[in-house]
């Protein structure tokens, strides 16, 4: 049985899914005995294989890309010497990036905006000192606020300088589906004689293969698998939760995946962990997974998973730290599909999550810097994990309402100084249109405030 007969065949058959919730059940009864996840903390120990990597064949070009690929949203950073800010820390990332050449990864996804403009010069200069043949190159036009042809242009060239190479492996339009849908998709990209651009560059060599990531409106998703352009791969939000119970704007990445699939257009997945939120699952739904591979990390379902697809290319994940690098390659190296009666795990897990109302921030950073200091990320992030280990005490009659309270706000002062923290929203807004996942930002940074205060005064 093939992916797709299998993937219909559990959306009809209930006898699979009854068998994983025979498991949740069982094991429901332990989960308050086991210790506490934390980040970080659950990765495979293990020897890293040099020479195991898992290669899909691109169908247009015969690129032999590594199924893991490097995102370089989330390089390390450290603060400036001169106390202005924090500047990419070089060292690390050199030291990441030859470790993962090493290891067998050789794609790599950046863009003008990551790490607040400093991602492309920092990805060039550690790439710049490995042969080019050894590696491919994706970046994007990510012209969200000012998409006038000579913006754009400069955009483009100074993604060429930054990279310190001649050509791009792969290019992207960068997140279609957003704003006000197909009319700005319109003015980013075609209205300004842009996509005929970047049409010639295909043909010249200088972009081997053209593509775009995809958030949003459906409609959009649509209208641009419906032109007249022959697209070489398209990136999507595609991972166990997402599969049929995508939330706010998102759509169920098994329709994204099944269109591409149609058309034998490579797929490129982004947020294969869902902005890290699939290794902060709560104890229960870590046990469930622990009890099936217990010497596997928590990470690694949602790997084997993204892999597991045919028709997907690369899944790209932003690895900041060496033990996450390490565990991803162990996973890939080589990949051991999700066999059926895991599938019907992960989508049991999907749906025992939405019991969890978790904030969908993906830490992307889009909405940073605020201009007002408040680290978004930060107070989104402390407040979900708080919700996984159960430390948001409803009211004083809670049992663990000392606990709670004491954890949330000592970890709150932690994750955000405080003149970082939410009760410095203004909500101006300036955030919310940068956010991929429509999070109404400044109503959870003032709904976060509110709850933080009823907590310091004891008024809940």
């Amino acid at each position: 049985m093939n992916r797709r007969a299998f993937l219909k065949a559990l959306g009809d058959g209930s006898a699979r899914l009854a068998g994983a919730s025979a498991i949740a059940g069982t094991v429901a009864a332990l989960a308050g005995c086991g210790p506490k996840h934390r980040e970080g903390t659950a990765a495979a120990p293990g020897e890293v294989p040099t020479d195991k990597m898992t290669y899909r064949t691109n169908p247009h070009t015969g690129d032999r890309v590594s199924l893991l690929g490097y995102g370089c949203m989330r390089w390390p950073t450290r603060p400036r010497s001169d106390g202005k800010g924090d500047e990419v820390d070089q060292e690390t990332v050199n030291e990441l990036v030859d470790y993962a050449i090493g290891h067998g990864v050789n794609y790599f996804d950046t863009s003008p905006v990551y790490v607040q403009g400093l991602s492309e010069r920092s990805t060039g200069i550690a790439l710049s000192r490995h042969p080019r043949d050894k590696y491919f190159l994706a970046t994007k036009l990510s012209n969200f606020s000012n998409y006038t042809r000579e913006n754009s242009l400069a955009m483009y060239r100074r993604s060429l300088e930054e990279l310190q190479t001649d050509y791009f492996d792969y290019y992207l339009l960068h997140s279609v589906g957003g704003g006000t849908g197909i009319p700005l998709v319109r003015a980013r990209y075609f209205d300004n004689g842009m996509m005929d651009f970047l049409l010639r560059e295909r043909e010249a060599g200088r972009v081997r293969n053209l593509g775009w990531s995809f958030h949003g409106d459906v409609r959009v998703f649509d209208y641009m698998l419906s032109l007249d352009i022959p697209w070489d791969f398209v990136q999507i939000q595609m991972n166990y939760a997402d599969w049929r119970h995508a939330q706010g704007r998102n759509v169920n990445a098994e329709y994204l995946y099944g269109e591409l699939e149609k058309r034998n257009i490579p797929v490129v997945i982004m947020e294969p962990l869902l902005g890290g939120r699939l290794t902060r699952l709560n104890d229960h739904l870590v046990s469930r997974l622990k009890t099936r591979r217990p010497d596997q990390s928590v990470a690694s379902w949602a790997f084997r998973f993204a892999g597991s697809f045919p028709g997907v290319l690369t899944a790209l994940s932003g690895m900041t730290y060496m033990e996450h690098l390490q565990d991803n390659i162990r996973t890939y190296s080589p990949l051991e599909p999700c066999s059926e009666e895991e599938f019907a795990l992960l989508e049991e897990t999907a749906r025992m999550m939405l019991e969890y109302p978790t904030i969908p921030c993906n830490d992307c950073q889009y909405c940073m810097p605020c201009p007002y200091g408040i680290d978004i990320p930060a107070i989104l992030l402390h407040y979900n994990r708080c919700i996984n280990e159960g430390n948001i005490p409803h009211s004083r009659q809670d049992g663990n309402y000392r606990k709670a309270r004491r954890a949330f706000l000592i970890g709150y002062d932690r994750s955000a100084p405080r003149l970082r923290q939410a009760s410095h929203c203004i909500g101006c807004g300036q955030c919310t249109p940068h956010c991929p996942q429509s999070i109404d930002i400044p109503q959870e940074l003032h709904r976060i405030d509110d709850f933080v205060e009823r907590l310091k005064q004891g008024t809940l």
